[in-house]
């Protein structure tokens, strides 16, 4: 379920300049394409980066729809600030295409399908997701639906889409939306499918009403030092051998590896605070804060508005708001900066504000799309100014020319704090003014006609100067590490690396199983580079240093792991304490023989004879034991009526060994037929949800998947 899910997010952010060009993807395609036999999408080439189920994934369309996946990511990243990371969106983008292969022919078995007829009839309707609602444009403004007409001209003028604009198409509207499409009605055949038999409803409908209360005796494993158990290799090979399903292991590399890292050390923080220091001076007598930072190349930019104490932003910002204006604090650490602040001046502004507006967008506000030239948009603003300040009804020029969710409400924001949910560039520009102010201001969304209505309360904002210099490391202290990692990289065979290790006190750290077609190996992002070293190499080789990240990595490979089931090693931190507990287990039921009662029981330990029960919470369904915690196998003792005729034989739990006796089994009073109707509903919700959860990753393990993404060195 959660794997379809990804499917059907990544179309999610649709722009609405693209969605008008993204119609005729689909309708030039195939009716069946990518669903019979795999046509279309999966074509059987030779220039492939991989097969499912004996199905191509050809090269080119995997190149197609990465580049469209990151130049998506890029344009996201520049709005939040993130860096764009090819290996990951290159993984996304494979990972996203073999379950789209996969999926698509189950959902060919049972003959679902997506028609461009389906797509034509869908871009008509007025459902709610249709994006072509999204666009003003295409909207008839006396009935607030769609105009036929216009889709019509629109689909028309669409068809002559083609090359980079056509890939755009099927990138960002045609592929997420049969992909809803499909999966939706699949999804349907699935919640359809669940099914709760009668007989099934009586026998919960009797043990939800069967309770048990009883006696027992927990002594805990912990009686029992782990030291003294010991878990051999043969063990755990064994315990492996019988669950071999569990320990599957792909073909992959192990390695090794110590990480010399390039961040700053204290010597280099010490410069970066004398060099800040320097400047404390020549900032207090800086009469143009700006072209001072410029001058000096300060890591955070002037800003000129003055801002509330909860926005300032800095790990000082009470001590800097009690210097008098004009001084200079610091130099002090914030982040990774070292830095000096200055209070350039204070305002008092109301606490919050109440206004009502009209946006006039430029821009679409969810991706930042243009979509009305900025000429246009300012005039369009202003000739809506000049009507209200002529008599013009506002509320009536807000539901004619609001673009919003506030176009039905006259516009009206409401009140909005100095440091509330607004843009910061409307709230510079509203706040300070007086109340009845109407006029055109701009923000990164367009241009908004308002008119302040109100105040209230009262704030203090500060402007303040932050020179700032980042703490980096030094070329002596990088090249000092690169040195060292060089030094390392010389030990030519594992045991001469082992030696340099515990000589000078290295650290070395082990890896997970590196697959071939990796991009990061543990906590090493980006690591495609040392991958490829992994799958080159032999066992014992030492690498030469890979620059990763902040850190230069040195590593000796360990182990070429064939497909199979984990080895011993592998499967120890998993297994050993099972086995660890069987055994402790069988010692803990030696030792405490066959008790007549469970008092000669608790004697042997020294533990307690406790109850359970008696409220009635102990019910076959239950899942745990009150006051002990989950131990389905001393629930399910509690209704084996051999056990109230006497004490049980030790049970091995989940805390410890368990030895019970049932006192009785009791029947709770009908439920009511409301309560009846809850709990059928709720089994059958639990029936769906165990249908949607994992049906796919069956599937997929099922399927025969081939990658050969590092012949092309991706």
């Amino acid at each position: 379920m959660q794997v379809i899910q990804t499917i059907r997010d990544k179309g999610a952010a649709v722009v609405i300049a693209v969605i008008a060009l993204s119609l005729i993807g689909f309708l030039l395609m195939d009716a069946n394409s990518g669903t019979k036999g795999g046509g279309g999408f999966f074509k059987s080439l030779a220039s492939n980066v991989g097969k499912v189920n004996g199905e191509a994934i050809e090269k080119s369309e995997f190149d197609r729809k990465y580049n469209a996946a990151y130049d998506m990511d890029k344009e996201q990243s520049a709005q939040s600030g993130r860096t764009t990371e090819p290996e990951r969106i290159r993984e996304q983008v494979w990972n996203q295409m073999v379950n789209e292969a996969i999926f698509y022919k189950e959902a060919d078995k049972i003959g679902i399908d997506y028609t461009p007829a389906e797509l034509n009839a869908f871009l008509y309707s007025n459902d709610p997701s249709n994006p072509m609602l999204q666009d003003k444009n295409m909207v008839d403004p006396a009935t607030g639906k769609l105009d036929p007409a216009k889709v019509k001209l629109a689909i028309a003028d669409l068809k002559k889409a083609k090359d980079k604009r056509l890939e755009m198409i099927q990138s960002r509207l045609t592929e997420p939306q049969r992909i809803a499409s499909v999966s939706g009605k699949y999804f349907a055949l699935l919640n359809a499918s669940a099914y709760y038999p009668t007989w099934m409803q009586e026998k919960d409908k009797t043990e939800a009403k069967n309770f048990a209360s009883i006696s027992f005796v927990e002594v805990p494993f912990s009686v029992i030092s782990d030291s003294t158990i010991r878990v051999s290799d043969d063990e755990i090979n064994a315990y492996v051998d019988k669950h071999k399903k569990q320990f599957k292991q792909e073909e992959g590399r192990m390695i090794s590896y110590v990480a010399y890292s390039q961040l700053p050390n204290s010597e280099d923080s010490a410069n970066t605070k004398t060099i800040v220091a320097a400047l404390k001076d020549s900032f207090v007598t800086a009469q143009n804060p700006a072209a001072f930072l410029a001058r000096n190349a300060s890591v955070i930019p002037f800003d000129t508005s003055y801002q509330a104490k909860a926005k300032i932003g800095s790990s000082a910002t009470d001590t800097i708001i009690k210097q008098p204006i004009g001084t200079v604090y610091g130099p002090y650490i914030d982040g990774g900066n070292y830095v000096l602040a200055k209070v350039l001046g204070t305002k008092n502004y109301p606490d919050s504000v109440k206004a009502r507006h009209i946006l006039v967008p430029t821009a679409d506000p969810q991706t930042g799309q243009p979509i009305m030239e900025d000429s246009v948009a300012k005039n369009k603003a202003d000739s809506i100014l000049t009507a209200i300040k002529g008599g013009a009804d506002f509320a009536v020029l807000a539901k004619q020319f609001g673009t919003d969710g506030t176009k039905d409400k006259g516009g009206d924001l409401g009140f909005f704090g100095f440091s509330g949910p607004m843009v910061e560039e409307f709230n510079q520009q509203i706040f300070g003014k007086p109340v009845g102010t109407k006029e055109v201001i701009r923000t990164r969304f367009g241009y908004h006609v308002i008119e302040l209505t109100a105040e209230k309360g009262s704030i203090t904002a500060y402007k303040i100067a932050f020179m700032a210099k980042e703490i980096s490391a030094s070329p002596a202290t990088i090249s000092n590490a690169n040195l060292n990692a060089t030094k390392l990289s010389g030990q030519k065979t594992a045991k001469d690396f082992e030696a340099y290790i515990a000589k000078n006190g290295l650290q070395k750290f082990p890896s997970p199983l590196i697959k071939e077609n990796d991009y990061s190996v543990g906590q090493l992002q980006n690591a495609k580079p040392l991958v490829k070293w992994a799958f080159d190499a032999s066992v014992g080789d030492v690498s030469e240093p890979f620059n990763i990240g902040n850190q230069f990595i040195v590593a000796t490979l360990d182990k070429v792991q064939g497909e199979g089931v984990q080895d011993a090693k592998q499967a120890r931190q998993m297994v050993e304490g099972v086995i660890r507990n069987k055994k402790k287990t069988e010692a803990i039921a030696l030792k405490l023989g066959n008790p007549a009662t469970l008092e000669a029981a608790a004697a042997v330990y020294n533990q307690q004879v406790l109850t359970a029960g008696a409220d009635s919470s102990i019910t076959f369904t239950s899942f745990m034991i009150p006051n002990v915690g989950p131990e389905p196998k001393v629930i399910g003792a509690s209704f084996n009526k051999d056990n109230q005729t006497k004490i049980s034989a030790p049970i091995e739990g989940n805390s410890g060994v368990f030895v019970i006796k049932v006192n009785s089994i009791g029947t709770k009073p009908a439920d009511t037929p409301e309560a009846e109707a809850l709990r059928k509903t709720q089994q059958i919700t639990t029936i769906r949800n165990q249908v949607g959860a994992g049906w796919f990753e069956g599937i997929k393990e099922q399927a025969k998947i081939e990658d050969n993404r590092s012949k092309y060195g991706y």
